[in-house]
């Protein structure tokens, strides 16, 4: 079922709880549509507004069936026309997606590239969930007033202890640097996010969301790993 092309500040919902798929084996081609089944059922059972990104291979079939946003994990600012093997954004668009990742530390981007793609998205009626790496780098990116902006320190990306738990310095300082500059954006916090104490302290800090990878992407159990963070909302 495709989604309407979302229009408001935060099109995506508030809190946000944002599951990337990254490329894991455990979590690409039908493990992917699993995964968005268990996704759709926490998140009808605890009533907290959701959204998946999944591999760009995986984008449109999810997209097609999904009761929730699916979201690129990247696009480019390449127009759309003679552009092989470019993300461009018409055509995440057409394949059902609600918007897109941008700038994730595995796939970084310049500051101008950033700037391109969201004016691209937003002319499409579509989400972009900017990614930084530090406060400084958040508060430079929210110039471009996206709907979310998802601060994440590399160096915890994938690890067992949290942002909000290791530095809960970086989520208020993002926070602070956002809201000066693009009071609508949403801040989300990703980075180590794994159990509910690691959500709820990240939503005290001021975030509006979080952003999770591998807690769940790669459990053995992500129906219970769902349940956990849900649970801390």
């Amino acid at each position: 079922m495709r989604r309407p092309s979302p229009t408001s500040a935060a099109p995506l919902g508030q809190p946000l709880f944002l599951l990337n798929l990254k490329a894991y084996p455990s979590s690409i081609g039908r493990r992917a549509d699993t995964l968005l089944g268990l996704l759709e059922q926490a998140s009808q059972e605890y009533g907290v507004p959701s959204a998946l990104a999944p591999s760009l291979p995986d984008l449109g079939r999810l997209a097609d069936r999904a009761r929730l946003p699916v979201l690129a994990p990247h696009i480019d600012s390449r127009a759309a026309g003679a552009a092989t093997g470019w993300v461009v954004p018409e055509a995440v668009a057409a394949a059902g997606a609600a918007g897109s990742l941008l700038n994730h530390s595995e796939r970084p981007i310049s500051p101008e590239e950033v700037a391109r793609c969201v004016e691209r998205l937003r002319a499409l009626k579509l989400a972009a969930v900017v990614c930084a790496r530090t406060p400084a780098e958040a508060g430079r990116l929210a110039r471009e007033r996206p709907p979310y902006l998802a601060i994440e320190p590399p160096e915890l990306i994938g690890g067992k202890v949290s942002v909000s738990r290791a530095r809960p310095e970086v989520i208020t300082e993002a926070v602070l640097a956002v809201r000066a500059v693009s009071p609508r954006t949403s801040v989300l916090c990703g980075a180590g996010i794994h159990d509910r104490g690691d959500v709820r302290k990240a939503l005290e800090l001021g975030a509006r969301g979080v952003l999770v990878a591998s807690a769940v992407a790669t459990s053995p159990r992500p129906k219970s790993a769902l349940a956990e963070l849900f649970r801390g909302f």
